[in-house]
This record gives structure tokens, sequence and C-alpha cells, in this order.
């Protein structure tokens, strides 16, 4: 067991909970204990927007400059640590070293990115109004004190993605982690404090205790904006929480991403469908939750998808040479194999599974499932683990059906040499995100979100920015002088 230690930032310090709560973050590989750390309450939520409150108005004044030299030289920090953070993500995740070091890779691009798009912020807009008595001035400002709220799957790069743009734009912000990963946090605060920024910029909070952090903050008049990745259970609870006050709110939440593949697609196509399925083992909002495969190549697509599957090495994210990590708790895989159970209880035929260790750890094998019945719940929800769930579809039009017979709006992907094709279907698919001919769609220069229950506002790309400000008018007279 490891000492206590703080994963609590506010106003510039380093503290420990008011009421001695703590709690641990453990190794999901093999159940060790990895840190026990001060658990934030209600307390230490309520000082942390109110710090973020008193140091908004400088932060938002300080030049545009200041503030990319800042987000630059963290992008440089972050990048000369990039094996440490790589192994830290995948002790406390349990993901692999090869997707640790791309989150590393893909979490800095935010960084960068917003650094350059933070020049956006110094045009604004001059004209007149069309009867020529009225000069219209626009002009942006930050939306103000922010509370960033960060999922456990991507613990880096989820904060980075909400850290860069809040910063660019000169908002002040409150950072709260997910519980089972607060290490990289943490260890990304220690970078941000080398940096000598003024006290109450960025607040940590890390806690188990997410409900009490998230009403103290939302009780404060000083917040401003919520940025929230999640499950859409919880991001409806934080839109409910922010109505009264008419926070502004950006929300990626779940996803059921359907994968289609049409007879004609290129055979590489199963090098993507794989990136697709088990980046994270599965565990991202944009992994192919629905693979959909025109009848006439199914089984040679399930062939040779089994195959695949069968010589995965599954065990410690950390050991090179492992494909697929484990989940990130006991409570993970008992959700991943009840939707498992029930659908090869309806009827579904498992078509492959990969071994995994014995003795601990959270590990699910990695299983091809095949002919999966309509009404089971693997075809509606997220599964967030290594499991290819295969359907069979006819055309184009039942294609397009069943990927779109769900309320989730998020990622989908489509396979096919046929180009008019992919952008007709591509189209008509009622996600933000369409992946064409390929698995791994995340760049922080594209607008990421979705559509339906997946969410609202976009993070990355142009519109990211634009998340964090509010367009000011003035009014003015043609005539200086009147």
């Amino acid at each position: 067991m490891t000492e206590t230690s703080t994963g609590i930032y506010l106003d510039g310090e380093w503290r420990v909970a008011t009421d001695g709560a703590a709690f641990e973050v453990v190794n999901p590989a093999d159940g060790t204990v990895l840190a026990r750390l001060s658990d934030a309450g209600h307390p230490e939520a309520a000082q942390a927007i109110a710090a973020a409150a008193t140091a908004q108005p400088a932060w938002g004044r300080t030049p545009v400059a200041v503030r990319t030299t800042v987000l630059r030289t963290l992008h440089g920090a972050l990048l000369a640590r990039a094996e440490e953070f790589a192994d830290l993500i995948a002790a406390e995740s349990g993901k692999t070293l090869a997707d640790a070091r791309g989150e590393v890779a893909y979490g800095a691009q935010f960084l960068a990115w917003f650094a350059d798009q933070a020049t956006q912020l110094l045009h604004g807009e001059h004209y007149t109004d069309p009867t020529g008595a009225v000069r219209i001035l626009t002009q942006h400002r930050p939306v103000g004190p922010s509370l960033l709220i960060t999922p456990w799957n991507f613990p880096l790069a989820m904060i980075t993605r909400k850290l860069g743009p809040a910063l660019a734009a000169g908002c002040t912000t409150v950072i709260k982690p997910a519980a089972q990963t607060p290490l990289t946090a943490i260890r990304l605060m220690e970078l941000l404090t080398d940096l000598d920024l003024p006290a109450g910029v960025v607040n940590l909070l890390s806690s188990d205790r997410p409900a009490e952090i998230s009403a103290a903050v939302f009780a404060s008049p000083a917040l401003r904006k919520v940025s929230f990745t999640g499950s859409t259970r919880v991001g409806t609870s934080l839109l409910r929480a922010g109505a009264e006050r008419v926070v502004n709110a950006s929300m990626e939440l779940g996803g059921d991403a359907p994968l289609i593949v049409f007879d004609d697609a290129d055979e590489d196509c199963l090098d993507q469908v794989m990136t697709a399925k088990l980046r994270n083992g599965g565990q991202s909002c944009i992994a192919a939750n629905r693979i959909l495969v025109q009848d006439s190549a199914a089984e040679g697509f399930i062939d040779s998808l089994a195959r695949r599957f069968r010589a995965l090495t599954v065990g410690d994210g950390r050991a090179e040479g492992t494909d697929v990590g484990p989940l990130i708790d006991d409570a993970a895989v008992a959700g991943v194999a009840g939707l498992v159970d029930e659908a090869v209880a309806a009827g579904a035929r498992i078509a492959a599974r990969a071994p995994v260790p014995e003795g601990h750890g959270s590990f699910y094998p990695p299983t091809v499932l095949v002919d999966v019945p309509g009404e089971c719940a693997i075809t509606r929800e997220e599964i967030f683990g290594p499991v290819a769930c295969i359907t069979r579809f006819k055309d184009e039009d039942e294609a397009v059906s069943l990927a779109n017979s769900t309320d989730s709006g998020l990622a989908s992907y489509v396979f096919t040499a046929d180009l008019a094709r992919a952008l007709r279907v591509g189209s008509a698919l009622d996600f933000g995100i369409v992946g064409v001919n390929r698995g791994f769609i995340s760049t922080a220069a594209a607008p990421f979100g979705g559509l339906k229950t997946s969410g609202l506002g976009r993070e990355g790309g142009l519109h990211g920015l634009e998340e964090y400000v509010e367009t000011q008018y003035l009014s003015l007279p043609v005539d200086a002088t009147a």
C-alpha cells in the first residue's frame, strides 16, 4: 500500500481533502495499488471554482501571445516525457504501450493545434448595417470559468482536448479527471505548475465523489461552462444541473458506432476494422460497436477476422507485444460478459476467442460474435470491450437503415471501393463522424462530436476554440462625432 498523496491542486497549491478522505488507484492488469490519493469533496470543489473565478479577469485579459506560449511550452514538455506518460497511462488504464504512446502523441496535438488556432481570437468583424447608420464591431471574449470532466479511457488526450482551447481562449478551469485514472492528470498538472501560471487558472480535483464535486461547482454562480466526456446518462444530468443558470455546455456522450463493410471492400480493410474495433481494447466511444457485412462477403470476412482474433496476445498492457490489455475493472468485465451471454442464449454464435491470462486482472477474451438477433442488448448498447458483433445485410438501403437504428450518433465507418457509394452512404448516416475506408479517425484538426443523444458541440478542429468564446457586438454611430 502506498502512502496517501495529494491529487488536489487549488489556487496554485497542492492540498489534501478537508475531511481526510482518500481513494485508491488500481492497475487493472494485476489489481495492485498504484497510489492512494486524497479524495476531493464539496469544500475543495467550492474552493476550486472560487479560485477560477478570481483568476478569470486577469487571465482573460492576458495577451493571446502569452497564452499560446504556455500551450507550446507544455506541448514540448509533454513530448519530452512521452515515454514516462505512456507508461503511466498503460499502468492506470490498462491499455497497451502502443495505444498509450499513440495517446501521448494525440494528446500533445491538441496543445499545438490550439496554440495555432488562438490567433483566430484576434480577428473580429467591422462593417455597417444596410442603412449606413450603424457601425458594427464584433470581438471575441472568453466564456469564463469552465468545469472540465474527463473519462478514464483517454486520461491524457481528453484533458488536453478541453484544456487546450480553454486556455487559448482565456478561460480559467477546474479539471475533474476520472477516479480510475487520475495519475496522468496529476503528472500533467505538475508540468503546468513548472510554467508559473497565475494561481487559480488551472485547478485539479482528483476525487472518487463525482456527484459531490459537480454539485458544489454547479452551485457557484461563477461557473459559465461545462465540458464533459462520458455516458449519455451522466451528460443529461449535467445538462439539467446547468439549465437553471444557462451554463454553456459541450457534451461528448455515448456512441453506438456502426461499421459497414460492402462486398467490394479491399481485403486490407481488415487492418482498419481491427483498429476501429480494438483500439484501447474496444473501450472507446468511437469503437466499432456493430459490424455490418454484406451477405456475399460475410463468410470470408468472418473467417479472416476470426483468425486475427485468435492470434491476439492478451495481457498486461505494459508488456511489449501485448495486443489487448485488460478492461478498466471487474465491473466492466461483468458488463461485457453479460451482453455476450445474453446474445449467445438468444442464438448468436461465437466464431472465435483469444486466450486470456490466468489469475488476477480484469481481462475479457477478444471475441467474434456472429448472427446476433436484433433484439439483443449488445446490438443497441455500447459494448466497451473487445467483442466484434457481426450482422449481415443485403443491400445499401438495409445497411443504412441498420446503421441509423440507434439513438446515438457519434462515429460510423464505411468500407467500399466505390467512392460514389462511400459519399452517398456517408451522407445518409446520422452520425457526426464518418470514417471512409479508415478505422483511425481521431485528429486534433478535425471537429469531433456527435448527433442525437451523442452530444452537443465539437472538440478539436476549427470549431473547438469556438466552444470557449462568446461573440460581443459593439454598436457605434457611423459618424464618430455623433
